[in-house]
């Protein structure tokens, strides 16, 4: 710029204006007496400045006075009003007014009341009138007894319990009366209180301080003109002594210079604040007029151009966006040229830079649009919710809509096959869009875009949907999308190693530019990158989909026949991967049953895995018929080996422990034993609806116990209580307490009682219980007992006499016909016969036999004897060893089970068998056993 380069050798203005002149260095001192008649001179811009706020300072001390005596007024009214007020309704509401208001002389009550309330609150008066208007207390005497007729409106006010406040004038000056009504504690009207007080009372206090406030008014115009003063001073010395014409010219060849040129020129103060802007520099960067004095960095303009504004270097020709153009900005500091530290900058239109400013910035929106896609897609392993991102991460950066269609086995996370494609995601769409909802079938018919993406493998642009190659095979449907301002389609195929998993679909309306090749490419890679991860996520759902399956088929399918126990169950398992969760309820002898619920470390496909082995060996131990420590103990030593089995490389593979609760129910005596390893106790609903979770002794984890005895523990059962089982899935959560997990489930059992069924049970648990995302498997089981009928219960104590047998053997008999069961009174005669005679062969006292009768019949024999029978062929020359052997072919079940002193040996007959033993002579039998004994 010519004008800023070149120096003019003469100045328009003084010599006396430049700080460095000679002129003005030389310059001998004002004197005193000259700089006050200079001051105080209206020729003179300091004296007009002088004047001008010496006026101001006195109307505005004048307006304050006035506004401070009005406000003082005003204030002293709503006082009184306040003070009234407060008076009457005090002595409305004390206690006592309404008794003597009622009482036979209320003026004797209520007069000394009147008096003491004036003197001690300052109010002019006091009264107090009764329900007929006739006043009973005055602070004057003498108007005691005179009735007072109350307008309608004010009486209507008053019985409705409002206090009313008004302004009167009187004799003794401007007056608020106040009247407040009093009630009777029964609620009816007994009488009024008024009292008034003269504002001249409030307003002494502010008419004393009124002097005072008028020589603090003085003072500070005294002040303020000192202050003026000083400032004039200043600006006296500042202006060089110019007069205003000589200003006026000098801003006017100023003004005329900077708007004239035709460049931008902005001029920035060393503190970072924007000193000037000519009007190029507003135009160029659209800069509100009220800017100046602002920072920098706080203008509206393109944050690189706002810091190279705030910096202190020197730019030459750098190019900057502002709005909708680039801008050549040129910056020089002021310092060397004499002038204050600062900052010139010009500002130029670059118009043949703006094509490329587009292309950049256009590429710059794709590189962010393609790193979006890079982070916000495929945050999940879940198929749709991957599709859903996609088609979100397009609107609004690339399309206004975007869809998304799945191949059904994708979604299923099964291989890519068929040609059946699902609507999976619908993004950016308005609510009377033509287009087809999620979740309907999308039809790739020939003709279409969609068919001619998945044929090409490319994407497929069409920019003008209303033209004849855009509307496929379906005109109508194109019309429609027409109408609703769509014109502009692009359909890609989502590929991940060479096949097609569906199909993502990029829809533009009215105020957006149609597609072109080069936002083609724009889509075919960013549905590349999102093709990966859908890839991911249905391989993802497909192991997720296997390792479910295999757990699932190792869990029981329904739950077995039995009487003991009425039993529901729920399991459901992590999102996140299948876990080692399990339960079992297994019938036992002797109208028992077992509950076990266990919980394997870790997920996947090996904790599933071992979940089986457990659940088997479990299974394996429970038909031996160990009480819960033994079989504890047992699972203990098969995690023990499970964990020496594998290979030690293998971290992944080796079980780190695992939790186990068993526990057997006996419906005879209502009594539940249970022992348990590193698992969480379980939780009784008493009959009155009481929650307790029993003290039930632990021990480590399986595999982790060593040699430690695992304790068991017994607990009675009362018929209407309920037993509930669970693992620590369901009272642990990531973030969350376990003792509150337990408190939540106290309350979801105790909310329903023990009056619910087990079903009813495990659905309220399951409801209050249940987080959002289980992050472990949850296993729940709820047990309500039952109790064997005492008449299906016979017992009998039998001696080591050879006699007995026939005697207990009749006795059994009788009940059985008793019990309606003649057709299996051959066979279990023959059955108790050889145990008895077994018992008093080869065992100890004391020897029991006990039959039960439920949905199948019990025949037991116990004794004090540890040794077990066993089942062997006889050969023909051997006189004995064939009585187990027709035991076990009458009998449908037999087997052997260990107490604490000694053993049982039981048979289990179904009710109503199907086979008949016609060729055996019952009676040679029998009397072959009594021969024997």
């Amino acid at each position: 710029m010519a004008w800023r380069r070149r120096r003019s050798t003469r100045s328009p203005f003084p010599r006396r204006i430049g700080a460095g002149s000679r002129e003005a260095s030389e310059k001998p001192e004002v004197q005193p007496a000259a700089s006050r008649r200079g001051l105080l001179s209206l020729r003179s811009l300091a004296g007009q400045v002088f004047w001008l706020q010496v006026a101001v300072v006195l109307l505005l001390s004048a307006a304050a006075a006035t506004a401070l005596v009005l406000q003082a007024h005003r204030d002293s009214e709503s006082k009184a009003r306040h003070q009234s007020l407060g008076v009457t309704e005090g002595f409305a509401q004390a206690p006592g007014v309404a008794a003597a208001l009622e009482s036979p002389d209320p003026t004797a009550v209520l007069q000394p009341a009147a008096l003491r309330v004036m003197e001690r609150t300052g109010v002019a008066y006091v009264a107090v009138f009764d329900a007929d208007g006739v006043r009973v207390a005055h602070t004057e005497p003498g108007r005691i007894g005179v009735r007072l007729e109350v307008p309608e409106v004010l009486r209507q006010q008053l019985l409705q319990g409002e206090s009313v406040t008004a302004t009167v004038s009187a004799t003794a000056g401007r007056s608020i009366v106040s009247s407040t009504p009093v009630f009777a504690p029964d609620g009816r009207f007994v009488g009024v209180v008024v009292a008034g007080i003269t504002t001249d009372r409030v307003g002494d206090n502010v008419d004393r301080q009124l002097p005072l406030m008028l020589g603090g008014a003085a003072a500070a115009l005294a002040l303020a003109a000192g202050g003026t003063a000083l400032v004039s001073r200043r600006l006296q010395h500042q202006t060089h002594d110019l007069g205003p014409a000589e200003m006026t010219r000098m801003y006017e060849h100023h003004d005329a210079v900077l708007h004239a040129v035709r460049e931008g020129v902005l001029i920035i103060g060393a503190d970072g604040r924007l000193l000037l802007a000519n009007d190029e520099a507003r135009r160029l960067l659209d800069l509100p007029p009220d800017n100046e004095q602002s920072a920098v960095q706080d203008l509206p303009v393109d944050p690189s151009l706002a810091a190279l504004l705030a910096s202190d270097r020197v730019a030459d020709d750098e190019v900057h966006p502002a709005g909708d153009r680039l801008l050549a900005v040129n910056k020089r500091t002021t310092a060397p040229y004499g002038g204050p530290g600062g900052s010139v900058v010009t500002l130029r239109d670059t118009t043949e830079l703006r094509a490329l400013a587009g292309h950049a910035e256009v590429a710059r929106e794709r590189l962010r649009l393609l790193y979006d896609a890079g982070v916000r897609v495929g945050t999940t392993l879940d198929v749709r919710r991957t599709a859903e991102e996609l088609a979100g991460v397009a609107v609004p950066a690339f399309a206004d809509i975007a869809t998304v269609e799945l191949l059904d086995p994708v979604l299923r996370g099964e291989e890519p096959t068929g040609t059946a494609l699902r609507r999976t995601a619908l993004h950016g769409a308005p609510d009377d869009h033509p287009l087809r909802p999620v979740g309907e079938p999308f039809d790739r018919a020939p003709g279409t875009p969609v068919a001619a993406a998945v044929e090409d493998g490319r994407a497929v642009v069409h920019t003008d949907l209303a033209a004849a190659d855009g509307r496929g095979h379906d005109p109508e449907h194109a019309r429609r999308l027409a109408a609703s301002g769509l014109h502009s389609v692009v359909t890609v195929p989502l590929q991940a190693g060479g096949v097609v998993l569906g199909l993502a679909t990029f829809w533009r309306g009215r105020d957006a530019e149609p597609f072109d090749d080069e936002d083609r490419v724009v889509a075919e890679e960013l549905v590349a990158r999102a093709a990966l991860s859908v890839d991911n996520a249905r391989r993802y759902t497909r192991e997720h989909t296997l390792a479910v399956t295999l757990q699932r088929s190792l869990l029981p399918r329904g739950l077995p026949d039995q009487d003991a126990l009425e039993v529901a169950y729920r399991y459901l398992p992590a999102q996140a991967g299948v876990g080692g969760d399990w339960f079992d309820v297994i019938p036992l002898p002797g109208a028992r049953v077992a509950l076990i619920v266990g919980d394997v470390v870790g997920h996947g496909l090996h904790a599933a895995a071992t979940m089986g082995r457990l659940r088997t060996a479990a299974h394996n131990f429970s038909a031996l018929d160990l009480p819960p420590d033994e079989l504890i103990g047992h699972l203990d030593d098969v995690v023990a080996r499970i964990d020496q089995d594998q290979d030690k490389d293998d971290t992944a593979a080796q079980v780190t422990g695992a939790t186990c609760m068993y526990a057997i129910y006996d419906s005879v005596i209502g009594r539940i034993t249970l022992a348990r390893a590193g698992h969480p106790g379980p939780a009784i609903v008493q009959p009155d609806g009481t929650v307790v979770f029993p003290d039930i002794p632990g021990s480590p984890p399986l595999g982790l116990a060593g040699n430690e005895p695992i304790e068991a523990t017994e607990l009675d059962l009362p018929e209407g209580s309920q037993l509930v089982l669970f693992t620590d899935g369901l009272v642990e959560h990531r973030g969350s307490d376990i003792d509150a997990g337990f408190e939540r489930l106290r309350a979801a059992l105790a909310a329903g009682g023990a009056g619910r069924t087990p079903e009813q049970t495990c659905t309220a648990v399951m409801d209050a219980m249940l987080p959002e995302r289980p992050s472990d498997d949850i296993a729940l089981l709820v047990a309500r007992p039952r109790l064997l009928p005492p008449d299906h219960v016979a017992t009998w104590e039998a001696a080591s006499d050879p006699q007995e047998v026939a005697r207990v053997r009749t006795a059994c008999t009788a009940t059985l016909q008793a019990w309606g069961l003649d057709e299996i009174a051959f066979d279990t005669e023959l059955i108790l016969s050889e145990l008895i005679t077994n018992a008093i062969r080869y065992a100890a006292q004391p020897i029991r036999v006990r039959l039960l009768h439920n949905d199948i019949l019990t025949c037991e024999v116990s004794d004090g004897s540890s040794t077990s029978p066993h089942l062997r062929r006889a050969a023909t020359t051997d006189e004995g060893g064939r009585g187990l052997f027709l035991v076990a072919q009458f009998a449908d079940r037999w087997g052997t089970r260990y107490t604490a002193r000694g053993k049982v040996i039981w048979a289990e007959q179904a009710l109503h068998p199907e086979r008949r033993h016609d060729d055996i002579d019952p009676d040679a039998l029998l009397a072959q056993w009594d021969e024997d004994l």
